[in-house]
């Protein structure tokens, strides 16, 4: 039988590595194709693919069983469960492939794009720039289909033009940019706040006019300090919780 085939990653020693592996297994399961198998190559095969010891492995293969994205079974192997969807928690954590983890795993549908002004509130992060390139996508829950979460994407025109969009529907903006087109990502900030919603994304989350959301702004630098990447997304504020977790 063949094996799911894991994306790999480039580990940071300074975050647990059973933590940094689960959340990229993760993004991978979150992300596969309907037609993907199912069956996990074994816990030393994984362990070879990542570079960490299988003790490392077994660690991070728990907390994905513990969150029903796995089940296993003692002799046939381990397997990803078929209905595995993202939960409603949304964490923000420590590295790139965390944050691509809690941004996989969604139904989306891409509502337009093109070139636009850089607008004016976003101006400070493209200072060298008269215009971007804009991506509007629409989220929603995998089994439900119901819709999460809506998400504006200015990213540098240079870089855009590389996308493919089966990509974007794929894959979040953050893998797309680091994995697909290869940029070189420093960091990323994250801005949360309280919004009601406007009539716009009353509509597309299908909520009441200025009922509670949650805006997030995320920004992703390269190692010169320019933002690739400006993301404004609006959450339902009844579906989503912000968790922020800092290593002393």
């Amino acid at each position: 039988m063949t094996s799911f085939a894991p994306d790999s990653i480039v580990l940071n020693r300074k975050l647990p590595l059973w933590y940094q592996v689960s959340q990229s297994l993760r993004a991978s399961i979150l992300g596969r194709s309907p037609q993907d198998p199912l069956r996990l190559p074994t816990e030393e095969q994984l362990a070879g693919h990542y570079g960490v010891s299988v003790l490392t492995m077994r660690q991070a293969l728990k907390e994905l069983e513990e969150e029903g994205l796995i089940t296993r079974h003692r002799r046939r192997g381990t397997f990803i469960e078929p209905s595995a969807s993202r939960g409603t928690p949304v964490r923000l954590l420590g590295s790139v492939d965390a944050i691509v983890a809690q941004q996989s795993g969604m139904v989306t549908e891409l509502l337009d794009h093109g070139k636009a002004p850089v607008p004016a509130e976003l101006a400070e992060y493209f200072p060298d720039l008269a215009e971007v390139a804009t991506y509007h996508r629409l989220r929603g829950d995998e089994k439900t289909g119901e819709p999460t979460n809506h998400a504006r994407n200015h990213v540098r025109p240079e870089l855009a033009e590389r996308f493919d969009l089966d990509d974007l529907v794929r894959w979040p903006m953050t893998k797309v940019l680091r994995d697909v087109v290869g940029a070189d990502i420093s960091r990323i900030t994250d801005t949360v706040e309280a919004r009601l919603a406007d009539p716009e994304t009353a509509r597309l989350l299908e909520v009441p006019l200025l009922s509670p959301i949650l805006r997030y702004t995320g920004v992703i630098y390269d190692t010169e300090g320019r933002a690739l990447d400006v993301a404004v997304i609006h959450y339902r504020g009844d579906r989503f919780s912000f968790t922020v977790t800092l290593d002393a």
